[in-house]
């Protein structure tokens, strides 16, 4: 065979082979790797975004974008046609549900977060929501004169890997009380819990505002010590994003930022009227509401660079309670490109 008509068909070959190779990639994706950030116009639109949040204080910046219909007004302009929700009573469970595809956004706590992150959750940190403001509240009549006038007492906070069971544990330790041993901690959702010291069934619940107010308003508890007082400017919820989100509709992300700083601004220009939202929206009373914003220790703050040093604490806490295998990374826990401070 002479040699031209070799090289004709060998060309011919490769340019089937490479043509066939093309062809074996889906029409509108791209290969990229994990953390990369779609091209333009590759990503399908984000029709619904599902958005986890608890019934706590702590994230009535969610729960007032909600009622004045800031998530739809902002994230329809991208595409987002549909934003709903779902309710969790603690941060295990919707980092759970997270895990399983359910939600695109979760207000949670930091804790939880990092348990689920080492067990292999696409998800960042993105902002912050709060820090501080959850309360040890005990019986009337528990003499409380520090620490370890809780040994032999029982008390009801959130499950394994919260927030609240992360701190008190860690509290705990650092003031000679064994936590499991000394002190027996009742893993409960909030209205168990507060049900539970009501009737006389736990000594002391370590809970988020308003749950504490709701046991004090009706004679049945004392706060004796505030979260920020175990671990002071400590963080408590954040915003957390599903990776597919931040890789394929960046957009989306930093406006959900923008529209939670905008409901923060007017909660804290219009207190009341978000406490009448807030108990219309979870059915807590409206009192209770009012008087734990008086009462709690917290703040509500977006910045998610003030809170990089506690969470890293925190994955440092987990892991000596065995709650994680190994601690976690500043960028394993956080993408922080996203905030922009005005």
């Amino acid at each position: 065979m002479k040699p031209m008509r070799i090289m004709a068909i060998a060309c011919i070959a490769i340019a089937l082979l490479l043509f066939t190779a093309g062809c074996t990639q889906q029409a509108g994706t791209t290969t990229a790797t994990p953390g990369a950030t779609a091209a333009p116009g590759t990503a399908a639109p984000m029709k619904e975004i599902v958005i986890g949040y608890q019934p706590s204080t702590h994230q009535m910046a969610y729960i007032t974008a909600m009622d004045k219909g800031w998530w739809q007004q902002d994230l329809a302009p991208l595409g987002v046609v549909k934003v709903s929700d779902k309710v969790f009573p603690s941060g295990p469970s919707e980092m759970a549900a997270m895990q399983a595809g359910e939600l695109d956004v979760a207000y949670v706590g930091a804790a939880p977060v990092l348990t689920s992150l080492a067990t292999g959750l696409d998800a960042k940190i993105v902002a912050g929501v709060n820090t501080q403001g959850s309360d040890l509240v005990v019986r009337n009549d528990l003499d409380y004169k520090g620490p370890e006038s809780l040994k032999g007492t029982t008390i009801a906070t959130f499950a394994a890997g919260s927030i609240q069971d992360t701190i008190l544990r860690d509290w705990l330790k650092k003031n000679n009380v064994t936590p499991d041993k000394d002190v027996t901690i009742s893993p409960m959702a909030p209205g168990d819990a507060v049900t539970a010291i009501l009737a006389g069934k736990v000594d002391a619940i370590f809970l988020p505002t308003p749950s504490p107010s709701t046991v004090v308003n009706q004679g049945k508890g004392k706060i004796v010590v505030h979260s920020g007082e175990m671990y002071p400017n400590h963080t408590c919820c954040v915003l957390v994003v599903s990776g597919k989100l931040i890789r394929e509709h960046p957009e989306i992300v930093s406006q959900i930022i923008r529209t939670n700083e905008k409901a923060v601004a007017w909660n804290e220009q219009n207190i009341d009227e978000a406490a009448v939202i807030y108990a219309n929206k979870t059915g807590a009373k409206l009192d209770d509401v009012r008087a734990s914003l008086h009462e709690w220790d917290g703040d509500w703050n977006s910045d998610p660079n003030l809170i990089v040093s506690p969470v890293l604490d925190y994955a440092t806490i987990q892991y000596n309670l065995k709650y994680i295998k190994a601690p976690l990374t500043k960028d394993q826990i956080f993408d922080l490109t996203f905030y922009k401070k005005d």
